[in-house]
């Protein structure tokens, strides 16, 4: 592969970085205006029922960390959620300070939660181990680039 070849290669990929961070945007906008809850609710929720699942407990600190938000954020997203119908807290019983948060219906498919998600998954499952590695290691390095932007 010549070097021209490979840099059209490269800006291909760069392309399709930039077309998905565009229908990234346009997606979010969607959701804050007409599709339920937002990015980080949805999160939370399928970080909630698969925690569920594996029956093991999270707390509304550790969801905070695990989507990289503060805790007053995760405050009032959660107490929407609740207000929802959907999650309940029940008191930590070796720390009475604290809170386990629960879904309340776990019939609730985690897929159901954030189809984007889901169906992305689905599509990994048809890539080849060492194509899968080698766009984990790109899209790291771009969330990277991203994550740094105006920090």
């Amino acid at each position: 592969m010549t070097l021209e070849t490979h840099s059209d290669h490269a800006m291909t990929a760069a392309h399709a970085v930039e077309r998905l961070r565009l229908a990234e945007a346009r997606l979010a906008r969607r959701r804050q205006t007409e599709c339920g809850p937002s990015e980080n609710a949805r999160a939370a929720m399928r970080l909630i029922l698969e925690r569920a699942d594996a029956g093991v407990t999270v707390t509304p600190t550790e969801i905070a960390q695990a989507l990289e938000i503060s805790t007053a954020s995760v405050t009032g997203m959660l107490d929407r959620l609740r207000a929802g119908g959907l999650i309940d807290f029940v008191a930590n019983p070796s720390d009475r300070r604290s809170k386990f948060v629960v879904p309340l219906d776990r019939g609730a498919d985690p897929d159901s939660i954030d189809p984007v998600t889901a169906r992305i998954r689905e599509f990994a499952l048809g890539l080849s181990d060492d194509t899968a590695d080698q766009l984990a290691v790109f899209l790291d390095r771009v969330r990277e680039v991203v994550d740094a932007e105006c920090a």
